[in-house]
């Protein structure tokens, strides 16, 4: 019997003018996957992301599952450190659009550990991996069974950015959500994604990240050597079976 991705993009392109940021790209995601997309800078990975959303204007087929239920954790977001805007207030506004039950605020907020002191709290003046979670629970309500996330961990200091793919991990875990993470750091990739996406305007590829982060590959990409560096960790977010191994790389 065969199964029907839960996403099959055939052909995209997406240009701004006469530059095309993404051209020819087809792939196939799987209902569990943790896929990762990776490629220097320019390569199209936010436009991706957006596309994929049917944010932005595109060229050829993006198929999702009728099942599909999609959040979006962008980047980031720069909010008003004047703004009178509570972190609660901000996701009840999502809430109230979306008319879902009223306690399905308290549930996420339960779910992602964030405090009545933080919900209370301007968004003004959150740090930085506290605001990522607020996104986060943004992102989750609605309860969707796909999440989008654009380098989560962008300008956050080591541990708080290793709490954020702890919370990722968690969430593809304990829900069964797929992820597509686009992520710069290599070791988290190696080490949590059951697939990876490689965008080069030559060759994109697609596959496991033991045969995708090759030094031979890395060096293409990025049109420099990669480091390597040993970095062991117990937990993943890699739908069951994925490969890992000690060495990671990292860019």
């Amino acid at each position: 019997m065969t199964v029907e991705p839960l996403l099959s993009v055939t052909n995209l392109t997406v240009a701004f003018g006469n530059h095309a940021v993404i051209q020819g790209l087809s792939f196939k995601v799987n209902q569990g996957d943790g896929v990762a997309i990776i490629g220097p800078n320019g390569a199209g990975k936010t436009v991706l992301l957006k596309a994929l959303l049917h944010l932005i204007a595109y060229r050829g087929e993006i198929r999702w599952s009728q099942a599909t239920r999609l959040g979006y954790v962008p980047q980031k977001i720069v909010a008003d450190r004047q703004l009178p805007l509570s972190a609660r207030d901000f996701l009840a506004a999502k809430v109230r659009l979306l008319k879902l039950p009223s306690d399905e605020l308290e549930q996420v907020s339960t779910e992602l550990g964030l405090t009545t002191q933080l919900l209370d709290a301007n968004i003004g003046i959150l740090s930085g991996g506290q605001f990522q979670k607020v996104l986060i629970a943004f992102a989750l309500l609605g309860r969707p069974n796909v999440l989008l996330v654009d380098e989560p961990t962008a300008s956050l200091d080591e541990l708080t950015e290793e709490r954020i793919y702890e919370l990722l991990q968690s969430l593809q875990k304990n829900r069964g959500m797929t992820i597509l993470l686009v992520s710069h750091d290599l070791s988290v990739v190696y080490r949590n994604a059951s697939l990876v996406l490689c965008l080069s305007k030559d060759k994109p590829c697609m596959g496991p990240p033991k045969k995708i982060l090759t030094p031979a590959m890395l060096e293409e990409l990025y049109s420099a050597p990669s480091l390597y560096y040993r970095h062991i960790h117990e937990h993943e977010w890699a739908s069951p079976g994925a490969e890992t191994t000690p060495e990671e790389k990292k860019c």
